[in-house]
């Protein structure tokens, strides 16, 4: 499929902030999100990754982000060393620099690929890369795509099995409490934690690098293995006023999906609790 318009609009307007920043602080340049995958609308944002061989201090990040055009600058400290967050405006176009330092990309991707990193935060970073587009480069960006290219078994057990924590280790009956009036924000809660862990355990099952949440059918519509009808069921859920329906459609994607997962501890020590609480709650 094409880039839609909006996407090419929004890769010149991302060109031309990149050109804006010195080439010697920032050897690395990636447009990534909607804009890089050219599904990008009238209310998407642009998101780059700035990659620096010596990671400069945030002001000196928010005064070059300026230099290049950037207005209403904001900034943003990860609790992390290594990376900047920078956000502002180009032409009314939110604008955001995630600036990291290229050792803290490196090890980043080696801790991926060793399966020592399962949670969806930090692994959406190689989704990212894997889809990203070069604004500027020196290298790096083929480099780590290319490394990318195969998601190593290991990490699909681990994520899988991470993902799968959730279900068990108390009584499923305990869940029927989320059903009493007035506990509408637990169960919303709940039900947002069983749409992840879903989706988790859906991208780690096809071997793709886990996204973000925006745009999920378009997402689940390549996969091949996964509960049917798994994007029109999960938006169900989530919208149905009656608790008990709500928690027993979401339980059911639930079971569903461990169902296809592979053998381990938490995979199988869910696979009776949610076929427990499904029973319960019917």
């Amino acid at each position: 499929m094409p880039p839609t318009p909006r996407s090419m609009e929004l890769r010149e307007l991302a060109q031309r902030v990149a050109d804006g920043l010195p080439a010697d602080v920032a050897q690395e340049i990636v447009l990534t999100g909607s804009t890089s995958r050219g599904v990008a609308d009238e209310l998407s944002d642009v998101e780059m990754l700035v990659v620096s061989e010596q990671l400069p201090g945030v002001d000196e990040c928010a005064a070059l982000a300026r230099a290049a055009g950037l207005v209403d600058v904001e900034t943003w400290t990860p609790p992390v060393t290594g990376a900047w967050s920078i956000g502002g405006r180009v032409d009314l176009t939110p604008v955001q620099l995630v600036w990291w330092s290229r050792a803290y990309v490196e090890e980043r991707l080696r801790a991926i690929l060793a399966a020592e990193i399962v949670d969806h935060l930090r692994l959406q970073t190689a989704e990212a890369l894997a889809h990203g587009v070069t604004l500027r480069t020196s290298g790096g960006l083929a480099a780590w795509q290319d490394r990318l290219r195969v998601y190593p078994p290991e990490l699909a057990a681990g994520v899988i099995e991470d993902a799968a924590e959730i279900w068990g280790g108390y009584p499923a009956s305990s869940i029927l409490t989320l059903t009493r009036p007035g506990e509408r924000l637990q169960l919303v809660e709940h039900l947002l934690e069983d749409a992840v862990g879903v989706l988790r355990i859906v991208f780690a099952l096809n071997r793709v690098w886990e996204p973000g949440r925006k745009r999920l059918a378009m997402r689940l519509e390549a996969l091949a293995e996964k509960p049917p009808r798994l994007a029109e069921r999960l938006e169900s859920a989530l919208v149905e006023p009656d608790a008990r329906a709500a928690l027993l459609g979401m339980t059911e994607i639930a079971a569903d999906t461990i169902a296809l997962a592979p053998s381990g501890r938490r995979v199988d020590r869910a696979r009776p609790w949610l076929a427990e609480l499904t029973e319960l709650l019917r």
